[in-house]
């Protein structure tokens, strides 16, 4: 299959202008659902669980069908469509999707979101089949050894978090309280850390501007989230940890 050259940069750059725009409006798009969600709420609502799985599954489901359906590419955009992008979507969707135990969401974010999702999804997977150009020395590149590594690290921070934060509470209960262990013993968003983290060494491995958009998208969208998610631990819980950062330890 041909690479579309153009439309790659042209959706890469608009990702990073949608970046570039959560940042100014980012209080907005905080409110657009879970705890921050300003009141009236939205009358059509849909269970956290079905949510997160419809929105989620696109970004797992399209890379896997243009893999299904190319006939050339390399093994190295191969394998790193299916064991980075394609591994944590399969997590986020067959895993956090199901366990979620969050609030409901407003039906628009969640068609939103899954647009998103789509539209990402055969981004990055039409780049690393048939636009990536990957050398076999490309394994043994520090840069493809590193982002992996940032990669994996960032995995099991993210996974580890989002384990800590659903069992804090029973399901069916929307109580919040602190959580410890981890991360979070220095962060209030250590799930979001492990996220960032993760697209940043998934930029680093592929070397491409479609993974350094989308990482430089998710900075942009849940590292404010984090901020806000901090600040109001801050604001009800009189004890909570006064040394705890936001989102990077020690620093913010």
């Amino acid at each position: 299959m041909h690479c579309y050259e153009d439309l790659v940069m042209c959706l890469s750059c608009g990702m990073i202008l949608m970046a570039l725009g959560y940042l100014v409006n980012h209080k907005k798009a905080q409110m657009s659902y879970g705890r921050h969600m300003a009141p009236p709420l939205p009358e059509r609502m849909v269970p956290a669980s079905v949510a997160w799985f419809l929105q989620e599954i696109p970004a797992l489901l399209i890379p896997l069908l243009l893999l299904i359906a190319s006939h050339e590419s390399s093994s190295v955009g191969r394998n790193l469509l299916l064991g980075t992008f394609c591994v944590h979507y399969f997590q986020r969707t067959f895993v956090y999707g199901l366990l979620s135990r969050g609030r409901p969401f407003p039906l628009g974010v969640m068609v939103a979101a899954a647009f998103f999702c789509s539209l990402n999804g055969s981004l990055q997977g039409h780049y690393l089949l048939h636009c990536a150009q990957f050398d076999d020395q490309w394994p043994a590149n520090c840069r493809y050894i590193i982002g992996l590594l940032l990669f994996y690290i960032g995995m099991a921070i993210n996974v580890h978090s989002d384990y800590i934060l659903r069992n804090l509470r029973e399901p069916g209960v929307v109580v919040y309280r602190i959580p410890t262990g981890g991360l979070f013993e220095y962060v209030s968003g250590a799930n979001y850390l492990g996220e960032i983290v993760e697209w940043f060494g998934y930029a680093v491995a592929t070397w491409s501007l479609p993974a350094l958009s989308f990482a430089l998208f998710s900075l942009s969208f849940i590292g404010p989230r984090a901020y806000y998610h901090h600040r109001f631990y801050q604001e009800n819980f009189k004890d909570y940890p006064k040394l705890r950062k936001a989102l990077i330890p020690f620093v913010f």
